[in-house]
């Protein structure tokens, strides 16, 4: 069968922008400003450790002296609390914005549902809403809360993290990085195919909420049950895509950790790197994954919550048929 979206006939006149960037303005659009403030002081802090754990290794390996090593290990433990304080508080603000824009866009789709003539509200109408103000709604607003800040955050920490690493070995730094690249093909092929399923199951649950509210009949009927089938098949097929992305995410890390160690060894040996340097490449290495595989996951809730935004615009944006 096809999969078409069911709207919410009745040319609704809620003002809902266009688009998810749209929205995300109109609901939050200061609020983003100051959140992409604290996520770069976070990425800021999150550098520095770097370089006192390689001063820490080197001073203990070649200068023999407790003093400057205690002195730097104090300085890591602070800035190490300031760092975790500053992401506690920009956490809790995201958690704030997001459940704002989840409140402003349950009052939409609210509005949307008032403004309906009695004679539209049937069951087509009233399960759309339901599924829109219940679950559609939640996913789009906690997006919210990240849009922004979240890409600010992480891309600070890969780009600072990765600059440092050229500065104290570029050879190094290019060899392991490297290993990232193949994923910049591989990672839109993939959350394409996951959207397109997201858009079915979505779809799949209206028809749902549709048949609910329609009837108790209609709710327990062999059709519903084959929804539900779908629904299944389609959310296996999005654990199936999302897993395998992140599996092949975590090879190539392990293959840039490899060149690392390899490089590095080969640098020690011939007495061209100290310990620490080595110790850094790995820290920054790591310090890059994470919030490589944070933007991944930042691209792909981006790309499904267009999907869920556009579909809520729609619906709520239909005119109804002649």
């Amino acid at each position: 069968m096809g999969f078409t979206t069911p709207t919410l006939a009745g040319g609704s006149t809620v003002d809902l922008p266009d688009t998810l960037l749209g929205f995300i303005l109109r609901a939050s659009r200061w609020h983003q400003l100051a959140l992409a403030v604290l996520s770069t002081g976070v990425f800021l802090l999150t550098i520095a450790p770097i370089e006192l754990q390689r001063r820490i290794v080197d001073d203990t390996l070649y200068e023999h002296d407790f003093r400057p090593v205690l002195l730097l290990a104090l300085a890591y433990g602070g800035v190490a609390i300031l760092e975790g304080l500053v992401k506690l508080l920009t956490n809790i603000y995201r958690g704030w914005v997001g459940e704002s824009a989840v409140r402003l866009l349950r009052e939409k789709v609210r509005l949307g549902l008032h403004d309906l003539p009695a004679a539209r509200h049937d069951s087509m109408a009233d399960g759309i809403g339901l599924s829109m103000m219940v679950a559609e709604s939640d996913d789009i607003g906690g997006f919210v809360g990240n849009s922004l800040s979240e890409p600010v955050l992480q891309g600070g920490i890969l780009l600072s993290a990765f600059a440092y690493m050229l500065y104290i070995q570029p050879f190094m730094a290019l060899a392991s990085f490297a290993v990232f690249v193949p994923q910049l093909v591989l990672v839109p092929m993939i959350q394409g195919r996951i959207n397109r399923r997201v858009s079915r199951r979505i779809t799949m649950l209206r028809q749902v909420s549709i048949a609910v509210t329609s009837s108790p009949v209609s709710a327990g009927s062999e059709e519903q049950t084959r929804r539900f089938d779908s629904i299944f098949t389609l959310n296996v097929g999005v654990f199936v895509l999302k897993f395998s992305m992140n599996f092949l995410m975590n090879i190539f890390y392990h293959l840039g950790v490899t060149c690392a160690f390899g490089l590095g060894g080969w640098y020690v040996v011939h007495g061209e790197a100290g310990i620490g340097t080595v110790v850094a490449i790995i820290s920054g290495l790591s310090k890059i994954n994470d919030p490589w595989g944070d933007l991944v996951t930042w691209y792909r809730d981006l790309t499904v919550t267009q999907v869920k935004y556009r579909l809520i615009a729609d619906a709520l944006r239909a005119i109804p048929a002649a």
